[in-house]
């Protein structure tokens, strides 16, 4: 982005009042910015998950760097292969034969066979109109002993439809067979991190005698196949709602989309739905009532530690940012900006009463152009709930964590809280963190 040298640059399009942005769009959809935070996950990471398998992507050299980059460093180079694929490619031959052949050969340079292939095709295959079906296929008839996962690296698809995510959130649960449920195991599907072992979830089913499967602490590929025996499929995080409801009705599985919150009532509807599909005893108002005591026992603490040091936080902690500035701020806390480039659907609630009361709370855009050359931080120190409220902010006092991690329900709020206390208390090197890729995997940086 050209300036002219010493002129100021405005802050408007990329900073405003609660009480002036548009739901669910704040801020224009145009050229973006892409910052140096990059603890969240994406699609090497996530597809790195499935147990004894390989990634093999087939698509030009520019576009194979940064996933190549990914894969090393996760110190996962040895499950990750490529096919190039070059301009003549496109001019002389096909891509299906050319993704055939690639992928072939690169099986048979490896050596060994693994459990499944999530073999990533890109733009130029919907470009051409590559016959996938073939493609597909074809492989399976030539490693009849391989599972090929179906997924996709197409950033065109990115603003409309489902995103590379979904999909791959999706297609990493295709080969879950068909099988008579488990009548005493719940399956949650969709997430990068397994639920924290204090989560209102797992407390709930241990209760009850219950085995949970997710996909983080699969160590085998049998591990995988075996999330089909879950009762009940669950999903906490947005991303893989559309993958799970699609799992669950190929499967014939009941199913329920408990996201995160950090709404008391919301969390307490959400533990009766789980109850209720599971035929279990609600839990008791005492249970409640305790269970939101210590919320605000823990809330109170953090108050009391941090008073009326300014709060930002961001989209990148958690998928409901507006909620958690909401429940901060009826608890007294100082937050003045929330980080984000878009509002969902699930926070429109939020949304509306932090209009309506705290109308001077700023949202701030990520992504927005502006936000290469606006200045970062102020004089004054702040606390910083996520990595990219913490770089734009430049504060050394800030909880790392992306996506929500393990966090669930009364004890997500209260991890939050205690997350909170440790930030205010604990310098970080907030330059070195936010840029390694991937928070919470295997990182040689």
């Amino acid at each position: 982005m050209l300036q002219r040298a010493g002129e100021k640059i405005d802050s408007k399009e990329a900073v405003l009042k609660i009480k002036d942005a548009s739901y669910p769009a704040p801020f224009a959809s145009e050229l973006e910015y892409n910052s140096p935070v990059h603890g969240n996950w994406n699609i090497v990471h996530t597809g790195m998950q499935v147990p004894e398998s390989i990634q093999i992507y087939v698509c030009a050299d520019n576009c194979m760097r940064g996933v190549v980059l990914t894969a090393a460093e996760m110190n996962a180079a040895d499950r990750f292969s490529f096919v190039i694929l070059e301009e003549q490619d496109l001019l002389n031959s096909n891509l299906e034969d050319i993704t055939v052949e690639g992928v072939t050969d690169v099986l048979n340079k490896r050596g060994d066979h693994p459990k499944a292939v999530l073999l990533f095709t890109v733009c130029l295959h919907h470009f051409v109109g590559s016959n996938l079906d073939y493609i597909y296929s074809e492989l399976e008839h030539r490693f009849p002993d391989i599972c090929f996962i179906r997924c996709y690296m197409d950033p065109i698809m990115q603003k409309h439809g489902l995103t590379p995510d979904q999909k791959l959130r999706k297609a990493v649960y295709d080969p879950l067979p068909e099988c008579e449920p488990d009548e005493r195991a719940v399956s949650v599907l969709g997430s990068d991190f397994a639920l924290n072992e204090s989560s209102d979830i797992k407390r709930l089913l241990k209760r009850y005698g219950y085995t949970v499967r997710e996909l983080p602490t699969c160590d085998t590929w049998q591990d995988l196949l075996d999330m089909s025996k879950g009762k009940i499929f669950l999903d906490i995080y947005p991303a893989g709602k559309y993958g799970m409801e699609t799992q669950a009705r190929r499967l014939n599985r009941e199913h329920l989309y408990l996201p995160g919150s950090f709404n008391y009532e919301e969390i307490e509807q959400q533990l009766k739905q789980l109850t209720d599909a599971l035929e279990l005893p609600e839990l008791t108002e005492v249970e409640l009532t305790r269970e939101k005591e210590s919320c605000e026992a823990v809330l109170t603490a953090a108050k009391d530690l941090i008073g009326d040091m300014p709060v930002v936080l961001d989209y990148l902690y958690h998928p409901r940012p507006l909620g958690l500035a909401k429940l901060l701020l009826i608890h007294g806390f100082n937050v003045k900006a929330v980080y984000l480039d878009g509002i969902s659907p699930e926070e429109k609630d939020a949304f509306d009463w932090l209009q309506e009361c705290a109308p001077e709370l700023e949202l701030i855009a990520t992504i927005q152009v502006k936000m290469r050359v606006l200045p970062r931080g102020g004089e004054e120190e702040v606390l910083a709930i996520g990595q990219k409220a913490a770089y734009f902010s430049r504060s050394c006092h800030f909880v790392n964590l992306v996506q929500g991690e393990g966090l669930y329900g009364f004890d997500g709020i209260r991890r939050t809280a205690e997350l909170m206390m440790e930030a205010y208390r604990e310098e970080k090197d907030t330059e070195q963190l936010v840029v390694q890729k991937g928070w919470g995997c295997e990182c040689c940086l």
